[in-house]
């Protein structure tokens, strides 16, 4: 049988109000959003570390939380429900080894310490069980942390912001770890951070998460490239949007107005005059050379522009274009493309946009489903929560 982990409840917090409604089963699933989106207070309620007003928290089964008219009252207590909690600040105790950081969750279990030292094993710091945390680096105190979070067998697996202070090598490491430990045990893991990097790295599916509600869930890489609303693209960081206006629409392709600028974009469901948002990958954006004749991959949605940065990162650049109203454009490209074309600060330059790789976004306004309609689907693509519906789509 598949765990699943339900969460459907309000929390009211301050002048703001946490509206949370999603589903979880055995998988790793990230809740992105700006710092006071209301990620890490998800997590406590879901650890009993924090009372919702109303609602309902349930892993399979089992209640964790009930307030509901008609049904009986329910706060399990944290320490039953078999929930692993992994902080930002790793919270180890000072006075303890490594083994016994690990083996405390444990109590008074006569296999507490060989328990621990399988844990210490697995997490390849075995050599290290004696040592006291402040004699231990940062990537080896989360992953104690980690391993004590594991000690007590939990169903679920809840990690906040837990890696954002280690250097990319060591994340990554313990990315990995998360995932094997993850499939292993078949845990349900809620992994909150706002790296984007960290989401991609580690998990299955992404929740976007702003003012604290769920703007949309799906499959990360579906998320990242099939945003819901506006409100998605900014958080996600993604470059390129644009606010437009259809002014002609076919079959065969549709024609924007991008404030005066008139751009070529694939068929749109949408009526003549209507306001729409739109994005272009920078990755699907392509310079043209001066000197040669243009090929199919350029031959549409040309705009002049003049180069006001660029920056290798890894392997491949980052070119930053100002369009001559001043509107930014950003472009992605191998570091091995465009090696024979000026491009410094200052020089100008020729960019074509894709009429394919222009991504359309319907504007819809988010409405959460009412208490008690929980969102227990498995969510094959992406979704955001549709009013008509009250569930994923």
């Amino acid at each position: 049988m598949t765990p699943q982990l339900t969460v459907d409840f309000i929390k009211r917090l301050g002048q703001t109000t946490l509206e949370m409604r999603f589903a979880a089963e055995a998988e790793i699933l990230v809740l992105f959003g700006p710092s006071g989106a209301g990620k890490t207070q998800t997590l406590q309620a879901v650890a009993g570390l924090s009372t919702p007003d109303s609602g309902q928290i349930r892993f399979d089964d089992a209640i964790f939380f009930q307030r509901m008219p008609g049904k009986p009252v329910v706060n399990l207590p944290a320490r039953k429900r078999r929930i692993g909690y992994v902080f930002q600040q790793y919270a180890l105790f000072p006075h303890m080894s490594a083994l016994e950081n690990v083996a405390f969750p444990l109590g008074r279990r006569r296999d507490a310490r060989d328990c621990a030292m399988e844990l210490l094993e697995r997490m390849h710091l075995a050599h290290l069980a004696h040592r006291m945390p402040h004699e231990l680096s940062g990537g080896q105190q989360q992953r104690i942390a980690i391993a004590r979070a594991l000690a007590t067998e939990p169903h679920i697996l809840l990690l906040d912001e837990s890696f954002s202070a280690l250097d990319r090598p060591v994340r990554e490491r313990l990315h990995e770890e998360i995932r094997m430990v993850q499939a292993e045990r078949r845990l349900v893991v809620l992994y909150v951070t706002h790296n984007l990097d960290d989401a991609f790295a580690v998990g299955h599916r992404l929740a976007v998460v702003r003012d604290g509600r769920l703007e949309q869930i799906g499959r990360i890489n579906d998320v990242f490239t099939r945003p819901a609303n506006r409100h998605v693209l900014d958080i996600l960081g993604i470059p390129n949007a644009m606010n437009a206006q259809v002014i002609e629409t076919g079959p065969s392709g549709s024609l924007l107005d991008w404030d005066g600028i008139f751009l070529e974009a694939p068929p749109i469901n949408a009526p003549l005059g209507a306001e729409i948002t739109a994005y272009i990958r920078p990755e699907d954006i392509r310079l043209v050379y001066p000197d040669r004749s243009l090929s199919r991959m350029v031959i549409h949605n040309h705009l002049e522009g003049i180069v006001v940065e660029r920056r290798l990162e890894r392997h491949m650049y980052r070119l930053r274009v100002a369009l001559p109203d001043g509107r930014p454009i950003e472009v992605i490209y191998p570091s091995s493309l465009y090696a024979t074309m000026n491009l410094t600060p200052g020089e100008r330059v020729r960019l074509a946009l894709r009429k394919e790789s222009i991504v359309v976004i319907a504007p819809r306004e988010r409405v959460s489903p009412p208490i008690g309609t929980i969102l227990s689907e498995r969510v094959p693509d992406t979704g955001v929560i549709d009013p008509a519906s009250s569930s994923l789509t």
